[in-house]
């Protein structure tokens, strides 16, 4: 099994779920994020003041799949949330040894 990690901008999170939804996947869980890469965040006004915003609005998305899924579901992700500009995000795999469903004991794949 394999664990997806994306961070995205907050407004591209409806179309990844969707795009997960539609190639199977059922749960996912998002963490509202900030942070900043290569863009570095940006300066805004306010009140006639120079503020910098280093840190940048982002949403956290993990899922966890079957290793037949993942080229799918990574592919899903990086097509409903590339919008070509700078900031778009990145993700992350690793192994997952073990799954197990608290409410009923079940492991590996069948506890996802």
């Amino acid at each position: 099994m394999k664990k997806i990690e994306a961070i995205i901008k907050p407004f591209k999170l409806d179309e990844v779920k969707d795009a997960l939804h539609e190639i199977g996947l059922q749960g996912l869980t998002v963490i509202e994020a900030k942070g900043f890469g290569r863009q570095k965040g940006h300066t805004e006004l306010y009140r006639g003041a120079e503020y910098v915003v280093d840190f940048l609005p982002k949403v956290k998305i993990e899922v966890i799949c079957g290793d037949e899924m993942l080229d799918r579901a990574v592919e899903a992700i990086q097509a409903a949330a590339r919008t070509g500009r700078i900031g778009d995000g990145k993700i992350f795999v690793s192994e997952i040894q073990e799954v197990i469903r608290i409410r009923t004991g079940e492991r590996g794949e069948d506890a996802v």
